[in-house]
């Protein structure tokens, strides 16, 4: 299994033949120029934590291009459909679906979420993946909540994708919280540094990380790391 890093919060999996896309703002996103270009991209799902337009990105031309499934809450679902793609797979906060490639668990994120036209993009969501006896947390734009800790007692994360840019999200006091409720193999940062109000120092954000016991992994956009 194979994931690789675009920046921001864009990152794929390729698992078994299927390839995974999650939030793929690749147009625009100023970590993917040179890295990767929307075109070039063919996954089989497309997964969207919620609808701001920073994750919902190029996920209708992707989809429409390749009849990707699209897998994400109802409202983001329902959105597609009415947008001309009709390859879906809606979920709700908790629920659960195997999928052939593996399975998937629609968490909880404390943040908001609507499409760029302003549409109501339903709640905002992660997801845990368990695939290839892998477990695989991405945590989608959050702070910590204290419901974290019952997926940190219930499974054994091998790696979560923490967002660490602040003002949006968590920052890295917030992660550092998060991190001890999920108990993480590894910690892969993400949705930083996109943007002038998300820039930190994401080496002092690893060391902090790592002074509580943590592996992180900083990916650089278009890293791949095999797990």
């Amino acid at each position: 299994m194979k994931l690789t890093y675009f920046g921001h919060s864009a990152f794929q999996i390729e698992t078994n033949g299927t390839t995974l896309l999650f939030d793929p703002f690749i147009t625009g996103n100023p970590h993917t120029q040179g890295v990767v270009t929307a075109d070039q991209l063919r996954p089989d799902v497309i997964l969207l934590t919620h609808a701001h337009g920073d994750h919902w990105g190029d996920t209708l031309a992707i989809a429409r291009r390749t009849n990707a499934l699209l897998i994400a809450n109802f409202e983001i679902t329902q959105y597609a459909q009415k947008h001309g793609h009709s390859n879906v797979h809606p979920m709700n906060t908790g629920g659960s679906w195997q999928f052939p490639w593996g399975r998937v668990t629609q968490t909880y994120a404390r943040h908001s979420s609507s499409f760029p036209d302003g549409t109501y993009g339903g709640n905002p969501n992660g997801y845990i993946l368990e695939i290839e006896g892998k477990v695989i947390y991405d945590l989608g734009d959050t702070c910590p909540f204290a419901e974290m800790a019952w997926y940190g007692e219930d499974y054994n994360i091998d790696v979560a994708l923490m967002p660490v840019g602040d003002l949006f999200t968590m920052g890295v006091e917030g992660a550092v919280r998060a991190a001890k409720m999920l108990k993480p193999g590894l910690i892969i940062p993400i949705h930083y540094n996109t943007f002038p109000p998300i820039q930190i120092d994401i080496e002092q954000c690893r060391k902090r990380l790592e002074q509580e016991g943590f592996k992180v992994q900083v990916m650089k956009p278009g890293e791949s790391l095999t797990l």
